[in-house]
Formats: structure tokens, sequence, C-alpha cells
């Protein structure tokens, strides 16, 4: 049997995309390996959000040359679809496929040729592409892919460019592929997508994002729901208002910000001010119990000012957010920001990223110590790498949760006494 091996990086869309092409490639007779073992196909799907993700692409596109100099080395991703010349010149790529065309990899790959490339045109793609997954093998919770493609072409971002148009996947497929998932044991399900807000609104059926929750709602079996990363202009008082009462979904919204400041915002081509960011946030407050927002926030992006930075800077700290995300703004060729006047020093990003980390780690840290005496239902993952008998799993509002053990608890929901926060996780102890 001939065996193939995934390097999967960037999103959650990419990790269900190559957990259903090696699926396909197990169909035909395949045995999916580790990355890092001797394999004769190997598949990079790359990631392209940044500069450093081009860079870890091309690394691990030349590690699988070193690995079997003589094995099939195939990219795909957002990296492929946006600079397949390039890709296709680095030495050892026989094949290059972009973000459509990977539900026939095996056929592709099949055919044998050298130096292929394979990307078709992704702006003039209106359907969502036809693929699935019926089991993780070393995940707790399963992803489902449900959405393709963004609209919004912020200036900074890639991203419309490599995925193409909003094309959603059609309702009766997600609950099919939901049912057959919560048949194999998985009791925490992940809706992804690259603009998951956006579900349903390209379909002819009468369907939304809140629509989907509440009909997946209804699968016994599945005991959370959980969103993706979600865009704010989406999160209404509508939406709120229909799953506001569910028992199922998560109590945690991954809302990207980007900026504090509406010039900055503007000029970043975001379709939401500040203060309409603040609103949503106030409504999920207000609608669900200790539900944690986490985001995005970009620092150093053209233009930005001093004046500019500390406006982000202060409404950052009065969000208060349950997590942050910081980054410094990445030139990406292709995209309006890169030409933008007024680029910001590499040493001003620097400065600014540290000091927009120290603020969201003092609200992280401020969230973290309201549970602390209280007893969370913990969904246990995996046991915790260089700590015996010690087990880490997350709350439905996504905060990781360390506990002693005698036994495994992996893929298991325990009720946990929680003690005292360690780092930024926190610490209990397994109660019935």
């Amino acid at each position: 049997m001939k065996k193939v091996a995934f390097c999967t990086l960037g999103c959650k869309v990419n990790q269900y995309e190559s957990q259903a092409m090696g699926e396909l490639f197990t169909a035909a007779g395949y045995t999916v390996v580790p990355y890092e073992s001797e394999a004769d196909v190997y598949i990079i799907n790359t990631c392209s959000v940044t500069s450093l993700a081009d860079r870890k692409s091309r690394q691990m596109i030349r590690r699988a040359k070193k690995q079997n100099p003589d094995a099939y080395v195939v990219v795909t991703g957002c990296f492929a679809q946006t600079a397949p010349e390039k890709v296709s010149e680095i030495e050892g790529v026989n094949l290059v496929v972009g973000t459509s065309g990977r539900n026939k990899i095996v056929e592709l790959v099949e055919q044998a040729e050298n130096a292929r490339i394979a990307v078709e045109d992704i702006m003039q793609a209106h359907e969502f592409e036809p693929l699935s997954v019926s089991g993780y093998s070393e995940h707790t919770r399963a992803f489902i892919k449900a959405q393709e493609g963004c609209s919004q072409f912020c200036s900074y971002c890639i991203i419309p460019y490599a995925r193409g148009p909003v094309r959603s996947r059609p309702q009766v497929e997600i609950i099919e592929e939901a049912n057959r998932l919560a048949a194999h044991g998985y009791e925490e399900i992940v809706l992804v997508g690259i603009h998951i807000a956006s579900y349903g609104r390209d379909l002819k059926e009468d369907t939304s994002l809140q629509t989907l929750i509440t009909e997946i709602e209804k699968i016994d079996g599945i005991r959370r729901i959980r969103l993706s990363s979600i865009e704010p202009m989406h999160l209404n008082e509508a939406f709120i208002e229909t799953v506001k009462n569910s028992k199922k979904l998560c109590r945690h919204f991954h809302i990207s910000l980007q900026s504090g400041c509406d010039a900055t915002l503007r000029r970043m081509n975001r379709k939401y001010t500040s203060a309409d960011y603040a609103r949503i946030a106030a409504g999920l407050r207000s609608a669900f119990e200790d539900v944690a927002i986490t985001t995005d926030v970009m620092v150093g992006f053209p233009g930005e000012t001093e004046k500019e930075f500390n406006a982000s800077l202060e409404f950052v700290k009065d969000m208060q957010f349950a997590e942050a995300h910081v980054f410094a703004y990445s030139v990406r060729g292709g995209t309006p920001a890169q030409k933008m006047p007024n680029q910001v020093a590499p040493e001003v990003k620097h400065t600014r990223s540290a000091r927009m980390i120290e603020v969201s780690a003092q609200s992280q840290k401020a969230f973290l110590k309201r549970f602390v005496g209280r007893t969370l239902e913990v969904l246990f993952e995996q046991p915790v790498s260089g700590k015996d008998n010690v087990y880490e799993g997350k709350t439905d509002n996504y905060i990781t949760v360390l506990a002693e053990t005698d036994t495994s608890v992996a893929n298991q929901f325990h009720m946990v006494e929680i003690q005292r926060v360690e780092g930024m996780q926190l610490y209990g102890r397994i109660v019935r």
C-alpha cells in the first residue's frame, strides 16, 4: 500500500480539508502516515495569511523532499492559489493545486506527471466544493466546513483572492455530516468557514447561520456546538435573539476586531466602527452569562499614528477580552495596503505589539480569576506533556483547564472544581 502524509498549516478550514483529502486517499487504498515519516506522497496544505505563513509553507515543502527524495510532492491551499508559479518553481514540487479541485486530488496525483499546475480561477467559483469527513483520529471535537470564500476585501487581506466569493454548503449536507459524526461519538461540533457569518446568503433555500445552529441542536449525541472566527457586522440583534436560549451553543465568540481606532478601521476597509463592535459585545454579554469574547488585534497598519494606536489600545483595555491574538501588520503582495503610504517601521510595530499584548494579558488574567472556586464542565482532550497524571481540556467558553487524574479522561466530560489560575490556564480537581 502506498503511503500519504499531510502537513496542514493555518486555519481550521485547512484542517477540515486535509482530513477530507486524507479520507479520499484512504478510500483509494493509501495509508495515511505522520508527516515526519517516509511517504510516497506528501500533501502540504498551505496558508498565506502572512508572509511568515508563506515562508513556513516553503520550509515544509523542502522538508518533504529531504524525507524521501523520490516522493511525489503536492502543494495545495491558499499559498498555492495566490502564487502557483512561485510554488511550482520550488525544487521538488510535482503538483500545485489551489483552493478548489481537492475532491479530485487522488486522480490528479495518480496521473503522476511532473511540474503540473492545476489551479483554477477561484474568482469564478460559485458552488461549494463537495468535500466531507466521517471522523477525526486525533481530535476530541469534530470540524464541519459549512462555508467557503469571502467577499469583504479588507485592504490588508489576501484571503478573498485565495478563496474566492462566498459559497455555502447545502444545509441538508451539513446536517447529514453532523449526524454521522455524532454516531461516531463526537459530542462537540465546530462549524468552520472562511466567513462563517455569511452562511446561507448565497443559497436559494431560506437558511442562515442561526437556522443551521438551531437544526444541529436537534441532533442527539451532540452536546456542544462551537463557532470558528466570526465577523462582527453579522452578529446583530436578530442573531443574538435567535441563539441566546440555545442549550448547546458554546459561550465563546471569536470576533475579529483588528483595530479599536475608527480611522484605522476605515483604511482597513472594515465595515464597522468601534462603537458597533462594543454594542455587539454588550449584546452577547447580556445574552450569555460568562461569555468569552476573544479577538484578533493588528498593530502597525500603514498610517497608524501614535494617537491612533493609543485609541486602539484604550479600546482593547475597555473591552476586557477573554483573550486577544496580537500581531503586527505584514505586507501582503496584491493587496491595497501594500501600496499605502506611511508604512510603519518594524521597531515601532514591535514596541506597539508588546504594549498591546501586556494589556490583553491583564484582561485575560482577570477573566480567568472570576472562575476560581466555581465548578465547570470540561471536555478533556489529552495528557499534558511533561506533567504526570495531568490532563487538559476546554470549557464551553474555551478556557483551558488542567486537572490531575489517575486514569485517562481523554474525550470525556467531567465537572472540575477550579482551585487556581496557573499561567493563562485554570487548575482544578475532578469532582463527580
